[in-house]
């Protein structure tokens, strides 16, 4: 192991900067991201439409592409992060959710609805000046 690193130190230093970029990235974006949700977001059964719903159908599908690509690098990066210095399980986490699958808003649902989630959630939404959000049961 020691030997591959020595042998290939130029890779070694450039994964852990990516992945310190990231989890420094995570701290900033990740509460900005939070802040913005919608306070009604999660108290609907089905996913309410998208901001980019009114957009031209090839725009959204762009938009859409990328949005996943995006998802499948941070989780690839979460991954690597797993062995590598970073936010590991933090970075796979917002990659899994910026991914488009069945049963998606459900999980997110879930997710937001665990009381430790929605406490830590609504607190930045408090300092930001946000009103709480409202998850139906």
């Amino acid at each position: 192991m020691f030997e591959w690193i020595q042998d290939h130190q130029g890779v070694f230093w450039s994964a852990g900067a990516a992945s310190i970029v990231v989890f420094l990235g995570s701290l900033l974006v990740m509460p900005a991201l939070v802040i913005r949700i919608r306070a009604d977001y999660f108290a609907h059964d089905e996913r309410p439409p998208s901001r980019w719903a009114d957009q031209r159908p090839l725009v959204r599908q762009m938009l859409r592409i990328g949005k996943n690509v995006l998802g499948c690098v941070f989780m690839l990066a979460g991954i690597a992060m797993l062995v590598l210095p970073g936010q590991g399980l933090l970075t796979l986490l917002v990659g899994f959710l910026m991914v488009d699958f069945p049963g998606k808003y459900r999980f997110e649902k879930w997710l937001v609805g665990r009381r430790y989630v929605l406490r830590l959630i609504n607190w930045l939404r408090h300092r930001a000046g946000r009103s709480p959000l409202q998850v139906a049961k």
